[in-house]
């Protein structure tokens, strides 16, 4: 088994220009309410606009999915489109992409309008371990995993994506057990692995989840 120190650091010698490119999209967006993401030569698409609800939308389509069908969707859409399509078309939008769950994610976006102004002042806040306490009391179909999401994609840095790829990486390296659930303690228990992680690397934890994504994807997505 390869140490997971030494799997991360050769990714950063493959692919660090790009984690600090997407780094410097995500502060785009808690600093300005708008970015410009470049997937490429990840992913065939080209750059597209984001602001900080398209991208608490993004999340949304992610869940029980996968980050690329998230930004083709995304792109489609668009800043003003989350804002103004109907049910009807937001869900032709997301069923032509092939999500699994169109309407469910339809209805969760159209709910989610009812945040906007919440989620901009969310994005202003310092702790982003705080701001996930209260993303998930506040804000409908957001678990731990989704509003670490949200907020590490908004500029955050101290807050872990405890997807898939995460825990199948971290249970690799006999770094955590194999859970069939992840609950809260879980959660916060493999979180505080990746801590331990950033902090021999002098990573934060949002360029750690980029990494390791890589590690398991050959992908620099979010």
């Amino acid at each position: 088994m390869i140490p997971p120190k030494e799997e991360i650091l050769k990714a950063i010698s493959e692919v660090k220009k790009y984690v600090d490119q997407r780094i410097s999209e995500f502060k785009n967006l808690k600093l300005k309410n708008h970015t410009t993401f470049d997937f490429r030569p990840f992913l065939d698409i080209d750059p597209y606009d984001a602001d900080i609800f398209s991208e608490a939308c993004f999340c949304i389509l992610t869940a029980n999915s996968s980050a690329a069908m998230g930004i083709k969707i995304q792109k489609e859409v668009g800043i003003e489109g989350f804002k103004k399509l109907s049910l009807e078309e937001l869900y032709e939008v997301i069923r032509k992409k092939g999500h699994r769950f169109a309407m469910q994610r339809a209805e969760r976006i159209i709910k989610l309008r009812e945040k906007e102004s919440f989620l901009l002042e969310i994005a202003k806040k310092e702790n982003g371990k705080e701001a996930r306490e209260i993303l998930a009391k506040e804000i409908y179909g957001y678990g731990y995993k989704e509003a670490s999401h949200f907020l590490r994609n908004i500029g955050f840095n101290d807050v872990a994506i405890i997807d898939r790829h995460i825990s199948r990486f971290l249970f690799e390296k006999n770094l955590v057990k194999l859970r069939k659930t992840i609950t809260k303690k879980v959660y916060l228990e493999a979180e505080e692995a990746l801590e331990n992680i950033a902090k021999e690397l002098n990573l934060t934890l949002s360029e750690l989840d980029l990494y390791i994504f890589y590690i398991k994807t050959k992908k620099v997505l979010k």
